[in-house]
């Protein structure tokens, strides 16, 4: 298939035969299958909030430690990606700026609770 081809097949949209298979897929309660129809909307995955669980949990078992690591390593990346001309990012924050100085602040609260730590195990 040419490239020309292919914008006409995806222009013309999809065959009226798929339109009523999908119609009465989802009356059946299930919905377009996307292997089949590559048009139809992506079902949401939830891999953040997984990530997010592990890392919560490598926070609570490791404290202060984790924290320190994992800013460490955000820092380290985002100031690598900075300097290669990254200005936006998907985080929250958007700016990197905003996201290096953010992950500053965490990286000196994990150092500083390391460091307490430390000191309440020495001091006994």
């Amino acid at each position: 298939m040419s490239s020309a081809s292919d914008a006409r097949r995806i222009a013309a949209g999809p065959l009226p035969s798929q339109l009523v298979r999908a119609r009465h897929a989802t009356r059946r309660g299930h919905g377009p299958d996307p292997d089949a129809d590559p048009l139809s909307p992506q079902t949401f995955d939830p891999l953040r909030l997984c990530i997010f669980a592990t890392i919560a949990l490598l926070g609570w078992a490791a404290g202060p430690a984790a924290l320190a690591v994992f800013a460490a390593i955000g820092f380290a990346g985002y100031w690598k990606a900075r300097r290669r001309g990254l200005t936006k990012s998907k985080c929250y924050l958007r700016d990197t700026r905003l996201v290096l100085a953010y992950l500053g602040i965490l990286l000196a609260v994990g150092l500083w609770g390391i460091y307490s730590m430390a000191a309440q195990l020495f001091s006994s």
